[in-house]
């Protein structure tokens, strides 16, 4: 996992949004096709924001596999918002999604100095809500019924962890 420069645009839009898998459109709730000047945008917006770190999830052949957001970062109240998107399903599964949000948790504690890092994960993603739960993540809320896959509407599960959680979890004494 690395920042994203804006070297990275050809290989992010080629590898990434031409089109998107069907299951990342489902679990993420994003469109399946992006244009390539969409893309461009979104992605030197990202890499410009003061409120929003872009991180590349990259295969050991140096291929873009998914990405790594945080992103509405409020610095006064130090809170942000966070996403993960593994857009190549046969990289799903081996773990990588867990070594994922870990990393980029702890990235949020210990550089942006972050008192709370959020986020949302739909009721038909268990596999996404577990691995949150395993990196500390609480349940905070549920918005019933509020997206829909093409088939049912479905839960929007919202979970956050605070620093005091991240520092217990990491065996920090707070000073």
């Amino acid at each position: 996992m690395r920042s994203a420069t804006k070297e990275d645009i050809e290989s992010y839009y080629n590898e990434d949004y031409n089109p998107l898998d069907k299951e990342v459109v489902r679990l993420t709730g994003c469109k399946e096709v992006f244009t390539k000047e969409e893309v461009r945008a979104f992605f030197e917006k990202s890499i410009e924001d003061a409120d929003r770190y872009l991180f590349l999830i990259i295969s050991p052949d140096g291929r873009i596999i998914g990405e790594s957001v945080i992103n509405e970062i409020d610095f006064d109240l130090r809170c942000a918002n966070f996403r993960i998107g593994i857009y190549h399903s046969t990289q799903r599964g081996k773990g990588i999604g867990t070594w994922i949000v870990e990393t980029t948790r702890d990235f949020a504690f210990e550089e942006l100095k972050l008192h709370r890092l959020e986020l949302d994960v739909y009721s038909f993603n268990p596999r996404a809500e577990r691995v949150y739960l395993k990196a500390g993540f609480r349940r905070e809320g549920v918005l019933r019924d509020a997206v829909y896959d093409g088939n049912q509407y479905a839960d929007d599960i919202l979970m956050a962890i605070l620093e005091d959680e991240w520092r217990q979890i990491k065996g920090i004494n707070q000073a």
